[in-house]
């Protein structure tokens, strides 16, 4: 499971290295295959390729009506392996897609993580404070 924020910066040349915590568990559980892709809340996803690939088959079953979802989704989706000093790059596409500088903020969502411009990572987290929490979790308390 893949919990936590951790900042990165990418390299010259647009490579993120995996923290260390999630390194082993990556090198484990995938062998370092990873797929990333766009998600419409401006952000990257960055999936295990085992995960990856049961998520892709159920976005690849939805019907016609959501086709533009699953062109979002498949049809910027980018395999990527870990090299041996455990960074993997993120293509200059998927980068300016979501507005990606040269920090970025990794955070774990337990079977995969998200990667955020921390600007708009900030952004989006005040704007989900802002409406409030939502009546399906009413009964949750911290």
């Amino acid at each position: 499971m893949f919990q936590g924020a951790s900042a990165i910066t990418l390299d010259a040349k647009g490579r993120m290295s995996i923290p260390a915590k999630h390194r082993d568990a990556l090198s484990i559980q995938c062998e370092g295959r990873l797929t990333l892709t766009k998600h419409p809340d401006g952000c990257l996803l960055m999936y295990p390729r085992p995960v990856w690939e049961a998520k892709r088959d159920q976005i690849a079953a939805w019907p016609m009506s959501a086709r533009g979802w699953q062109r979002i989704l498949l049809g910027n989706a980018s395999d990527v392996e870990m090299d041996s000093a455990g960074r993997i790059l993120v293509a200059p596409e998927l980068r300016d897609a979501v507005g990606l500088g040269r920090d970025v903020v990794l955070s774990g969502m337990l079977t995969h993580f998200e990667i955020w411009d921390p600007v708009k990572r900030a952004e989006n987290e005040q704007a989900t404070i802002d409406v409030g929490m939502p009546d399906t979790l009413s009964d949750f308390s911290f």
